[in-house]
């Protein structure tokens, strides 16, 4: 079996995630205006290497604490069905080829997964690694306490989050390393110690820094 992990932000999608579904609860009148704001000074830190995304994780879910999981599971489903254009034909049939050859995909990505589970569901990808968002009691339908369940899935804890996720999904439990052949593809340098951790590593739209790594190791650039 081979394995095909795919980052979601500028990498499947040509755009953030979080982003548009701020400016869709905004636009709904579900969140300020100055929402937007807010979330592209998390944006900024985030370019700047400076970002502490437990901080901007609880920002994002304070305003959603007051309402319960079926109404956020509505505005889910709304969300999902405005962005389903936006979604790049080229992606879509990078991972119809994987998933045609028989890959194992996942979707890896630090967005949490109120977000990024309708992506995962729109572009067929039928596992997703992501950053969760704890609950009161631990379950995974109760409601949100607006922080992390453990660490977030970015910089070098996704490879923890991946590694993780192969040694529940199978028994005897599987490590990264024990597929032949492995993808990641991803726009950030972020990225770099899952990118390294594969045997086919892949820049999309990379990032400054990402695509020098790119080129100096000889990586495929998209």
């Amino acid at each position: 079996m081979r394995l095909a992990l795919f980052d979601l932000d500028h990498t499947l999608i040509p755009f953030d995630s979080g982003f548009a579904w701020t400016r869709f609860l905004i636009a709904r009148g579900h969140l300020p205006a100055s929402a937007e704001d807010t979330y592209l000074g998390y944006a900024r830190q985030y370019v700047a290497g400076t970002l502490d995304m437990h901080a901007m994780h609880r920002a994002a879910m304070a305003p959603l604490l007051p309402h319960s999981r079926a109404v956020l599971d509505t505005w889910v489903a709304e969300f999902a069905a405005a962005v389903a254009p936006r979604l790049p034909a080229d992606m879509q049939a990078l991972v119809q080829r994987h998933r045609s050859a028989g890959d194992l995909c996942a979707i890896v990505t630090a967005t949490t997964q109120l977000i990024a589970q309708p992506f995962a569901r729109l572009f067929d990808v039928p596992h997703l690694v992501c950053t969760e968002a704890a609950t009161v009691d631990g379950l995974p339908g109760s409601a949100f306490t607006g922080g992390i369940l453990g660490e977030p899935c970015f910089r070098s804890h996704k490879i923890n989050h991946v590694q993780q996720w192969l040694a529940r999904s199978f028994t005897p439990a599987r490590a990264l390393h024990s597929f032949e052949q492995s993808w990641f593809y991803s726009d950030s340098a972020s990225d770099l110690p899952l990118l390294q951790a594969v045997t086919h590593p892949v820049a999309v739209r990379p990032d400054e820094r990402l695509r020098a790594a790119a080129q100096q190791a000889g990586w495929p650039v998209i």
